[in-house]
Parts: C-alpha cells; structure tokens; sequence
C-alpha cells in the first residue's frame, strides 16, 4: 500500500516542475534541489562560454550582454517554464561531483577509486589501460614530453676562410 502512494506528494508539497518525482521547494522555482542544480551548472557553463568568446573577438560593438533563459519543459503540462540568469542567487558555490562508480564495471568504489588520465574513475580490477580498454593516447603525450625535455641544439655555421 505504501507503493501506491510513493509518487504522490504529501499535502501541502508541491512536486519538482521537471517531474522528477522528488519534491520541489518554492525558493528554487518548484524545482527539486538536484534538478535545480543542473539548471545552475548549465547556466554557468553558458555564462562562462560566453565570456569567453566575447573576450576572444573583443570587437568594438558595445551592446548590453543578453541575460541567459533556460527552458524547463514540464511532462505533465504543456507550458514551459523560463529561468533567466538573474533569478539565481549568487551566494550558492558550486561544487564538481566526482562519479563515485567505476567506468567498466559500475562497481562502487567511493575513496578507492582510481581516475585514469582518460577521466574516467576505476575501480581497483580495471584501473589499468589495457583493463578497460583506454581512450587516452599514451604515445603522442611522451613523444611530446621528450621533444620538451630534448631540445635540439643547433650550432651556428662556421665560415670559411
């Protein structure tokens, strides 16, 4: 009986606007607090491509920055609720989450992971390359390491008497 009811929100709680199933809380937007999470990552990461670029191109047009709008379909209405980069508050950090399970075998290794320069977490059986079968290209980073350690050393020609 308790599995009927696991869906529904107590009374007086609103469900996250993404419809997640989790419960949404009005100081961010009726959305649950990881949905709201990921709406504010997205959001800095499009802030910061976006410096980014304007800073690149530095050209001389002096237009005001358009604010960043985020789009949040809701499954249960039609309506699409908007989130602008203002409405966020600031004093919130955000915080890179390390996955916690390995890239092979979905196995949960918590502090023992290890992270491959691929960057992807292991676990402790398939931490090596040739376990889990490695993107990362080992030979072209050490040639380039020994051209940086070896320089070549040109001498300047002698002239002929």
């Amino acid at each position: 009986m308790a599995e009927e009811h696991r869906c529904q929100a107590p009374e007086g709680h609103r469900l996250c606007t993404n419809n997640c199933g989790f419960i949404g809380n009005p100081t961010t937007m009726n959305l649950c607090s990881k949905c709201y999470r990921d709406i504010r990552l997205k959001l800095q990461e499009e802030a910061s491509t976006k410096s980014t670029i304007e800073t690149a191109l530095s050209s001389s047009t002096s237009s005001p920055p358009s604010p960043a709008v985020v789009s949040i379909p809701c499954i249960s209405n039609s309506t699409v609720t908007t989130l602008t980069k203002d409405a966020i508050p600031t004093g919130l950090k955000s915080e890179a989450v390390q996955p916690n399970r390995c890239g092979s075998c979905r196995k949960r290794v918590g502090l023992t992971g290890f992270k491959c320069r691929c960057g992807v977490t292991f676990c402790g059986t398939h931490r090596y390359p040739e376990k889990h079968v490695c993107s990362f290209d080992f030979k072209t980073v050490g040639r380039e390491e020994i051209a940086r350690a070896n320089p070549v050393i040109k001498a300047t020609k002698l002239e002929r008497i």
